[in-house]
């Protein structure tokens, strides 16, 4: 696992992969964005992304990793304001999970009938002493989350535009304590374990990474299971997202079986190994099919949690 100095290493020497503008012109869309060397016109990217949304994103992603120092900066200025937007669009990921609690006393939810039955009955000849009554009612726990961002062979266009907006959308949400940790052979922390920062360094970190090295899924869900050991107690959730196609590593099984909750989020047109993996362990899958449907599969992975 790479945290602090050593993951800003990683990341310092993934980014010194770069794609030519010959390269990038294999996009159908990309001289109307960028019609000569270290431009890009944002307006004519709007109107791409107010007609193909996931093609815009993906654009933007590839933009980020451009050859063109110039053309390299203004992507990823544009793509942390671009990507958090979209990432705000699906609903915040809950706070918590709720569970009933009863204790003693009358001033914490509904009165508990059963288990203060005998002290109601005892007060018909003594005064009620309302410790002697139980109360029931809902609490939320919090909830902290691990998000396993799988960036291993070529994470590139829609992969790359879907982790850069998962992050986002897990950082921008409500847990007490959250991290995200892109993963190959080995794990890169990006955000460890902790207060939800501002999303927009993890974001353009992780646009700088792009597809590298094999699959050691069974490090990555260790490396979740340490960060979130750093979490307070309550309840830890780990979102997995994956193929699950495994090419290194021991066995994933038996790491995942060490952690509270997974989630697995694999790419829709890419998803039978995970499927596979989810019911080997037990994991709910939902399946993303673009980078603008990150938000609507994170809501319904913690609403399957909940």
């Amino acid at each position: 696992m790479l945290e602090g100095e050593e993951a800003a290493q990683a990341v310092a020497e993934a980014s010194r992969k770069t794609t030519s503008r010959r390269d990038l012109q294999r996009n159908p869309n990309f001289e109307s964005v960028s019609p000569e060397v270290g431009v890009l016109d944002e307006d004519a990217f709007d109107q791409l992304l107010d007609l193909e949304p996931d093609a815009a994103l993906s654009l933007l992603a590839e933009l980020t990793g451009a050859t063109d120092e110039r053309l390299r900066s203004l992507a990823q200025r544009l793509a942390a304001q671009v990507l958090i937007r979209f990432a705000q669009r699906g609903a915040a990921p809950r706070r918590g999970i709720s569970r009933l609690k009863v204790q003693r006393g009358s001033q914490f939810g509904d009165l508990d009938l059963d288990r203060s039955l005998d002290a109601l009955l005892a007060a018909r000849t003594q005064p009620l002493n309302p410790d002697d009554l139980w109360s029931s009612g809902w609490v939320r726990d919090s909830t902290s989350v691990c998000l396993l961002i799988d960036r291993s062979g070529s994470m590139l266009g829609d992969r790359l535009t879907t982790a850069a907006v998962a992050a986002a959308a897990v950082l921008l949400g409500t847990q007490a304590s959250t991290s995200v940790v892109a993963f190959s052979d080995t794990g890169v922390v990006l955000h460890p374990q902790g207060p939800s920062t501002e999303p927009e360094g993890v974001v353009t970190q992780l646009l700088r990474l792009r597809g590298h090295g094999t699959t050691d899924l069974s490090n990555a869900l260790r490396v979740a299971q340490e960060q979130l050991l750093r979490a307070p107690a309550g309840h830890h959730l780990t979102l997995l997202l994956s193929d699950c196609r495994v090419t290194s590593g021991g066995s994933a099984a038996t790491a995942a079986a060490s952690l509270k909750h997974l989630m697995i989020l694999p790419p829709a047109e890419d998803s039978a190994d995970a499927e596979e993996f989810a019911r080997q362990v037990g994991a709910p899958c939902v399946p993303v099919a673009s980078p603008s449907d990150v938000p609507r599969a994170i809501t319904q992975a913690l609403d399957m949690f909940r």
